[in-house]
C-alpha cells in the first residue's frame, strides 16, 4: 500500500479550496508551522465577492464555545441552548454572499472540542444552532511530526474533510512577495532569490527556537523598515530565522547597500556596476522593477526612457538568467506596458534575449 503523502503548492491549494468551497465541502489544510496556511485562507476569502472571514483558533476554545450554554427560557418554561456568539447568525450571514469559517489549529484542540466541532461539520448544526447556507468551513493544523501540541483526529471526523498537505514553493512565494501591496523588503526578496533553500529550513528534530519560514522572513522584512544599528538588526533577524541565516543575510545586505541607486540607473546616470556579488544583483533587479512599476503607476512621462535604461543596464551588467528574471518580473508580475517602438534598445535586447525569454515562459 502506498503510504506517501501528496503535497500541493500554495497556489495549487488555493485552486483546490476554491473549487471545494463551491461544492460546500469542508477542507483541512495540513502543514508545518509558518508555511502560510492562514494567509492562504485569508487570500481566498478576499478574492470572493462580498465575503467575510471568521478566524477561530479552535485550540483556545472549550466545548461550550461551540455548543453554546444552556439557560432557562422564561417564555417557554424550558432549558434551551444559547447560540455560540462567535459563530455567524442567520442575520449576520445575510449581509454577505460568502462567509468562510476558518477553524485554525483544529487538531491542537482538546478531543472534547473536536467532538463538538464534528457535530457542526457533519450536520452543519450543533444544538439549536444551524450554520447558514452561505457559510463554508475550512480547517487547518500542524502535522503530528511537527513537534506541536496535537491530538490525533478521530477517523469519523477526518473522513468528513478533503485533506490537502501544503509544501513550500519558492515561485509562489516570490510572486506574492514582489506584489507591491505586500511590501516585502527588496533585500529579503533578493537574498532568497539567490538562496531559495533558505526560505524554509524547519527541522522538527532540531531544538532551535528560531527557524526560517515564509512567516519569519516577513518578520525580517518588517524589521528592516526601522532605522536600527547593525548589531540590533542582526540580533532581531537571528531571533526570527536563526543565527546562521541571519549572518548570511546581513553579509548579503552589506554588499547590496553598496550597489548603485536604482533611480540613478533608470535616469541613465549609472551604466556599470562595481561588484559581481550575485545575491546583491538579484536585489538590485527586484528594486529596478519596483521603481519602474512606481513610474508607470504615476504616469511618468519619462517611463519609456527609464525602460530603455533598465534594459541597457541589464544587457551590459547582468548574466542571461538575471536579464530573463528581470524582464519576466516587469512584464508578467507587474504588467508594465513596454512599447517596442518607444524603447530605443528594444530590437537589440530582443535579438539577444528573445529566445531565452520565450523558453522561460514556455517552461
Amino acid at each position: 500500500m502506498d503510504t506517501s503523502t501528496r503535497t500541493v503548492s500554495p497556489n495549487g491549494a488555493k485552486n483546490s479550496i476554491k473549487h471545494a468551497l463551491k461544492k460546500q465541502r469542508p477542507i483541512f489544510l495540513w502543514g508545518p508551522p509558518g508555511i502560510g496556511k492562514s494567509e492562504i485562507v485569508a487570500q481566498i476569502t478576499d478574492g470572493l465577492s462580498n465575503s467575510h472571514l471568521i478566524d477561530i483558533r479552535l485550540s483556545l476554545w472549550e466545548p461550550t464555545d461551540i455548543k453554546g450554554i444552556p439557560y432557562f427560557d422564561s417564555n417557554s418554561g424550558t432549558m434551551v441552548w444559547g447560540a455560540p456568539s462567535e459563530l455567524p447568525s442567520a442575520e449576520f450571514a445575510a449581509q454577505y454572499d460568502h462567509i468562510v469559517l476558518f477553524l485554525d489549529e483544529m487538531n491542537s484542540a482538546a478531543p472534547s472540542v473536536q467532538a463538538a466541532a464534528y457535530q457542526l461539520i457533519l450536520n452543519r448544526r450543533v444544538g439549536t444552532y444551524k450554520l447558514p447556507d452561505n457559510v463554508s468551513v475550512v480547517a487547518a493544523g500542524n502535522r503530528e511530526a511537527d513537534k506541536g501540541v496535537t491530538y490525533r483526529m478521530p477517523a469519523p471526523l477526518a473522513n468528513r474533510f478533503i485533506h490537502l498537505e501544503l509544501a513550500v514553493n519558492f515561485d509562489d512565494w516570490f510572486n506574492w512577495a514582489v506584489a507591491p501591496e505586500n511590501n516585502i523588503n527588496t533585500d529579503v526578496v533578493g537574498y532568497l532569490t539567490f538562496a531559495k533553500k533558505d526560505l524554509y529550513d524547519f527541522d522538527p528534530k532540531s531544538s532551535t527556537r528560531s527557524f526560517a519560514t515564509p512567516r519569519t522572513w516577513s518578520f525580517v522584512s518588517e524589521l528592516l523598515d526601522d532605522d536600527l544599528d547593525e548589531n540590533t538588526t542582526t540580533d532581531l533577524v537571528a531571533g526570527a530565522v536563526g543565527e546562521g541565516l541571519a549572518l548570511k543575510f546581513m553579509a548579503h545586505r552589506k554588499v547590496a547597500s553598496s550597489m548603485p541607486n536604482p533611480s540613478d540607473i533608470l535616469a541613465g546616470k549609472v551604466s556599470e556596476m562595481k561588484t559581481n556579488e550575485i545575491s546583491a544583483m538579484y536585489s538590485l533587479t527586484v528594486s529596478l522593477c519596483y521603481e519602474l512599476k512606481e513610474a508607470c503607476d504615476k504616469g511618468d512621462k519619462k517611463f519609456d526612457d527609464k525602460v530603455n535604461n533598465f534594459l541597457r543596464f541589464a544587457m551590459d551588467n547582468f548574466d542571461t538568467e538575471l536579464v530573463v528574471m528581470g524582464i519576466k518580473l516587469a512584464l508578467t508580475q507587474y504588467g508594465l506596458p513596454i512599447d517596442p517602438d518607444e524603447v530605443a534598445c528594444f530590437d537589440e535586447f530582443h535579438e539577444r534575449y528573445g529566445k531565452y525569454i520565450k523558453a522561460a515562459n514556455s517552461a
